[in-house]
């Protein structure tokens, strides 16, 4: 089973939402997917090691989430960079890092058609994702880190694995 950046969206969304319960049609209502394709990421992140099965609740592996999204995204789904457009701020342009970085340079944005600054296009995971990230500020923020980790510079780089890694240990 080959894993898809969906897998690693609704890994976010569950991390976001901590120890609340789910159903997969809400999770769909909140990330705009069918319970179908919920159900088979949910399937691709337990036969990857990224989620557990407990008793009856799907929870993140949040050891292992933390050490692909550390080691292995940035291989994995390489981010496409495209021209200058309007969007949402992603990696150290958007929360939780924007305060610690000042540049001239456009900033990462996902494309998006209501976008209120304008920067680098910077391909978001997942098509639905700045859709699911406008929502809910955690999952933005957890989005955020990953692109950062995804697509900055090594101290963007290092700085959203600082935090992510609080992040996970926080929502145990």
């Amino acid at each position: 089973m080959v894993l898809k950046p969906q897998d690693i969206l609704v890994l976010l969304k569950l991390l976001s939402i901590g120890r609340s319960d789910w159903t997969y049609a809400w999770l769909g209502v909140q990330l705009d997917m069918s319970p179908s394709q919920l159900h088979v990421a949910v399937k691709r992140a337990i036969a990857a090691q990224l989620a557990v099965k407990k008793g009856e609740r799907i929870v993140p592996n949040r050891r292992n989430l933390l050490e692909f999204l550390v080691h292995g995204i940035k291989y994995v789904f390489v981010p496409e960079l495209g021209e200058l457009t309007r969007g949402m701020p992603t990696g150290y342009a958007a929360p939780p890092l924007v305060n610690q970085f000042g540049s001239d340079e456009p900033p990462p944005v996902w494309p998006t058609a209501d976008g209120s600054v304008r920067g680098q296009a910077f391909s978001p995971l997942y098509s639905l994702a700045p859709g699911a990230a406008a929502k809910d500020p955690m999952l933005y923020e957890l989005l955020a880190l990953v692109d950062a980790v995804r697509g900055g510079r090594a101290r963007e780089r290092d700085l959203a694995i600082k935090e992510l890694s609080e992040r996970l240990e926080l929502h145990e």
